[in-house]
């Protein structure tokens, strides 16, 4: 190979090298925090509407193995509890972990989201699923508290 065409291709590793550097913490954040939004706001809607939201999960969600009254409580605390670990970067690998498989829960329960809202679950369930691949990055209390123990 000439020494043109081996510069060429150590610059462009160089310079992706160095994009990754910064995009990939920048992503990770973007994807948990995202994320933490849509899930916590849909807690949110879920206690602002609790009657609405206890009707649903009787006569229109179909959680499997569990009570409806018990689908309730229990689905609404994760959406309102794992979104803050995310977010914040804390325990994230197995907080995320949780909320990929309650993600999962919410499209096999619900039928009609196989008609609206799939797509959207699937893109959720990717950037989770990226998160739980790649951990917190940088910007997370994960890697502060990780810092500190090291030191």
């Amino acid at each position: 190979m000439s020494t043109a065409i081996k510069n060429v291709i150590e610059t462009y590793d160089s310079l992706i090298g160095k994009a990754q550097c910064v995009f990939v913490p920048v992503l990770l954040l973007f994807c948990r925090l995202w994320v933490a939004y849509v899930f916590f706001n849909s807690g949110l809607t879920k206690v602002a509407t609790w009657d609405s939201t206890l009707y649903l999960f009787e006569y229109e969600y179909q959680v499997p193995l569990l009570p409806w009254q018990m689908a309730a409580y229990l689905g609404t605390a994760a959406e309102l509890t794992l979104p803050i670990f995310v977010a914040l970067g804390l325990l994230t690998r197995p907080m995320a972990a949780i909320l990929f498989v309650f993600n999962i829960i919410a499209v096999v329960s619900y039928p009609l989201l196989w008609e609206k809202g799939f797509y959207d679950h699937q893109l959720w369930g990717l950037m989770i699923l990226m998160i739980v691949v790649w951990g917190a990055g940088p910007f997370s209390i994960d890697r502060l508290l990780k810092n500190r123990v090291a030191s």
